[in-house]
């Protein structure tokens, strides 16, 4: 079941991954170009982006039936 403080526990974990995924395309971007501008655009577009695919995927694996039980692999015998 779907509540109220999952979707909210879901969206601060979303917005707590973008804030970590800007910061982190902005440093890669600025470290390989030395261009300040040029990390800033690609810190805002990609993580962006990206940000709301993870949102929709958690949502996806938050359908998932028995996603919580560890694989176990049963040798012959």
């Amino acid at each position: 079941m779907y509540t109220n403080v999952t979707r909210h526990r879901d969206l601060i974990k979303t917005v707590t991954f973008a804030v970590m995924h800007f910061t982190v395309a902005f440093l890669v971007t600025w470290a390989l170009t030395g261009d300040i501008l040029i990390g800033g655009l690609v810190a805002m577009v990609e993580p962006a982006i990206n940000t709301v695919a993870f949102y929709f995927h958690e949502k996806v694996w938050g359908c998932v039936k028995g996603n919580t039980a560890p694989l176990h692999i049963h040798s012959p015998g």
